[in-house]
């Protein structure tokens, strides 16, 4: 089974964004366009459902779309959450869009504040019945809905309950301050000084997707109301220095000991780390690779904590190209892959958490403690992005934390410098 990749660093192609958005999204639809009737070719851009297994799963559940629909041929192109933002901006801006888009959270508001998304004949309120409402809303850019969410990968804490019982520690933490004091208790180094083990995990995780849950629980925000940066506020500042402290004062871990390649396996498994700040799928990971851990029930989950809680919420959301040569079948397929079928099986193959709230039952969810945490808590759930400028600014984040946690900035400086980066951006519109 192939692992989640997590919503990477994006090169926004500054050259195909200005193509795109100044021939105003791509034109007039193709010639030969049938509008709403039901046949002819759905052209389809997916980052998930990769690999052979991926496709698979798939195009098994394209055979139930296309028994309701038998004129319509689905075209689907697979690429990476790293190539996704290029191809459809070339799609787009070369005049021949995908009909239906499948894009991260957070993406809504770049395409829809330019015209590229059709907005999709469902209410707010009808969404929420069906899903959390902390899911429906990134679907959502001015008052209308431009996305239906098939799946979530979250971010929380993770840890080894029988290396904290080893430390006499009989709970998980449930602060900032009892996060550091138990990293520190739980890092192992040898008579050297190398580290053996890591206390806290902050590091394996990507940096914008670890610090986020620590500024957001720390009772921080992304943006204001009227989409001005928040990331550079105390309660932010706060969380960055924290994960500075870990690094740096504590030294609960060191960088490249739990980064990807420094091992195989998570660290958690193998014991390289006590605890963690992780994707969901680690329990994936942990079944194929210590499989002991999950029998022994050794893995345990915490909320992130300390003015409210926090869990980072990212997923996979599907899309209607504005200028869609099939509109109301590209919106029929929309709803059919946020279904119960196409959803369960995208989450399974990814080891991810399934937006729909029907699906807290089934067989998968209540035989995954990690997917079962998620769904339990996304009342607690917060998402990155709010503004249009969102795919230029997120990319900074890493360089920015990075400049912290080498002690090359201080928290302070550092988000200052990036939140005035973002201002420029955001100023561009």
């Amino acid at each position: 089974m192939r692992k989640t990749r997590t919503m990477g660093r994006l090169s926004l192609a500054a050259g195909l964004v200005v193509a795109l958005f100044a021939s105003g999204c791509g034109g007039p639809a193709p010639s030969g366009s049938d509008g709403d009737s039901d046949s002819g070719a759905i052209r389809m851009l997916t980052p998930i459902f990769e690999g052979a297994d991926g496709k698979q799963v798939l195009e098994e559940q394209l055979k139930t779309f296309k028994s309701s629909h038998p004129k319509v041929t689905v075209e689907v192109d697979y690429t990476s959450y790293g190539k996704l933002n290029e191809k459809l901006t070339t799609s787009i801006a070369s005049g021949r869009p995908y009909d239906v888009m499948l894009m991260g959270i957070g993406w809504i508001p770049p395409f829809a504040a330019k015209g590229a998304l059709a907005p999709l004949d469902v209410r707010r309120d009808e969404l929420g019945q069906r899903f959390n409402e902390r899911v429906v809303d990134p679907g959502i850019y001015d008052g209308k809905v431009y996305g239906l969410p098939i799946m979530l990968d979250t971010r929380f804490g993770i840890y080894r309950k029988d290396l904290l019982a080893e430390a006499n520690l009989t709970a998980p933490p449930r602060n900032f301050a009892e996060l550091r004091e138990y990293g520190r208790k739980l890092t192992r180094r040898d008579a050297s000084g190398k580290l053996t083990r890591a206390g806290l995990d902050i590091l394996s995780n990507d940096l914008r997707q670890t610090f986020l849950p620590l500024m957001w629980a720390n009772g921080g925000d992304l943006f204001t109301a009227d989409g001005k940066p928040a990331f550079d506020s105390p309660a932010a500042v706060g969380a960055l220095q924290f994960m500075t402290d870990v690094v740096r004062t504590d030294r609960s871990e060191d960088f490249g000991f739990t980064q990807p390649g420094a091992a195989s396996g998570p660290p958690l498994a193998q014991g390289r780390a006590a605890m963690m700040i992780g994707h969901n799928n680690v329990w994936q990971s942990i079944q194929e690779s210590a499989p002991d851990l999950i029998k022994q029930d050794k893995i345990g989950f915490f909320m992130i904590n300390n003015e409210r809680l926090a869990i980072f919420q990212g997923g996979t959301l599907a899309t209607v190209s504005a200028k869609s040569s099939h509109p109301g079948t590209a919106k029929a397929l929309v709803d059919f892959l946020a279904g119960p079928g196409p959803s369960l099986a995208a989450n399974q193959q990814r080891g991810n958490v399934p937006a729909l709230k029907e699906l807290a039952s089934s067989e998968y969810v209540t035989g995954n403690k990690s997917v079962q945490f998620a769904m339990q808590n996304l009342d607690a759930a917060y998402s990155e992005g709010g503004v249009p400028a969102w795919l230029e600014i997120r990319g900074d984040f890493k360089a920015a934390i990075e400049s912290a946690l080498l002690g090359k900035k201080t928290p302070q400086q550092a988000l200052a410098e990036l939140a005035a980066k973002a201002q420029v951006a955001i100023d561009k519109g």
